[in-house]
Formats: structure tokens, sequence, C-alpha cells
């Protein structure tokens, strides 16, 4: 439904016998310039955006039933649905699993405090969800165009957290499974890893060491930071001669 040109079809007699309606004016959007406002019977009736306005041959003086106008409304739905689906993936790499609870988030009514141009007075209003049937079609066209990739993102998951600080395998492991990531997936990215466990926990050591006193509750820590009890003892004794 949401495809180039699966929503109009100028050859379709049954179309022309029954329209209804007609589109009147297509104007640039105020706050975004890639979206068009679209004018039913000289009343504004939704945005598309540009792409979605070609696509779609929506043109001053066409003619459009009131099944056209439904699914006109869906589309753009969904074109906002995907942009804001885009800019939360375009702001770090997300899991298959994020993105999922994201868009189902998206889905719910909440409140916004919304300022009232005449006043200049805040006031809470309730702001619909997007339509739920849409959360596959959109998570659908990110895959197609490569914004959805669980080994990516587990690659670049484990990559980062090697630069930014000590973490154990087991840890990153438990990380990955709360994003939703495949269990073989966990397995190959840890395996092609570079990282080092004990020169992980060295640099745990190294940062968190000055703020314990007792050496049982530093262990116990670094324990539950799940690395190896050996491989603790070890370089806390390594630590200390070094001092």
């Amino acid at each position: 439904m949401l495809e180039k040109h699966t929503i109009f079809d100028d050859a379709s007699t049954d179309h022309a016998k029954s329209v209804e309606h007609r589109v009147t004016d297509l104007r640039e959007a105020v706050r975004d310039k890639n979206r068009v406002n679209v004018y039913i019977d000289d009343k504004f009736f939704c945005s598309l955006d540009i792409s979605q306005v070609v696509d779609l041959h929506i043109k001053i003086a066409r003619s459009l039933t009131s099944e056209e106008l439904a699914d006109l409304k869906r589309a753009s739905e969904f074109s906002k649905f995907y942009a804001r689906a885009l800019e939360y993936v375009l702001m770090r790499p997300r899991s298959e699993k994020e993105l999922r609870d994201y868009l189902r988030g998206k889905t719910y009514e909440r409140k916004v405090r919304v300022k009232n141009r005449k006043t200049g007075e805040y006031q809470t209003k309730i702001k619909p969800g997007y339509d739920a049937s849409l959360v596959p079609l959109v998570m659908r066209r990110l895959e197609e165009r490569c914004y959805i990739d669980d080994r990516h993102f587990a690659a670049v998951w484990v990559e980062n957290r090697h630069v930014a600080k000590g973490t154990s395998i087991k840890k990153l492991r438990l990380e990955l499974q709360q994003k939703g990531i495949a269990s073989q997936i966990i397995d190959e990215v840890l395996s092609d890893s570079n990282r080092d466990e004990r020169a992980e926990l060295q640099k745990i050591i190294a940062r968190k060491r000055a703020r314990y006193d007792d050496e049982q509750k530093f262990i116990q820590y670094l324990l539950r930071q799940g690395f190896n009890y050996s491989d603790i003892v070890d370089e806390l004794a390594v630590d200390s001669s070094s001092v």
C-alpha cells in the first residue's frame, strides 16, 4: 500500500466513477522544507515528503476517492513515523530489538507541553501515538536500506566497550543478550574480536583501584563485573607489586 505506484492508478475507470474530492493546492511545509502540505477541497489534509508527492503522482486538480484519501493519510503517517525511526538509528547503531521497542513506544499516546502561539502560555495536551500496524512496515523499510544489522551492531558494541573501558566477556555477552542479539551472532563477534580478557581486567583495575581500601570488596566488585577469580588475584598481585 505504501510502495511506489500502489496507492493510485490513473487508468482505473472505477476510481473515475467514484471521485469525491480534489487536490486544490500543494505548499511547502513551513517547519520542514522536505515536506509538502496537501490541500483537499481547499482545506489542509496532510503532509507528504517530496518523494511521496512524486511517486504517488499528487498534483493540483487530481481527483481522489474517499478510499484513496484514507491511503494518502496512511502514507503521510508512515513517512513521519519512518523519519522518527531514521533519526533514532542515525544517532548511533541500534539493535533490532532496541528499534522495535522504540517504535512500539511511539504507538502509545502521551502527554506533551505545547506553547500557545497567541498567549505564549504552555498547555498540556494528549498526543496520539502512531498506528501500531505501521511498525513492521517501518522496520522492513529500515532493513531494506541496511539500517538494521545486528551483527554490525554487536561488532560496534564490542569494539566501543573494548576501547572505552575494561569489560569482561561475560558482561559483554550479557549486554548483547539484553539488546536482543542472537547467541550465534554474539559468539561470532566475540570470536572475531582481538580483545584480551587480562588486558580488560587491567584497565578496570587501573580505573577503580583507588576507590577500594578493602581488597576483598574490590575482588567482589571485579567478580560482579564478570572476571575470573584467579585472573583477578593474579592481576591484583602484579598491581600491588608495581606500587
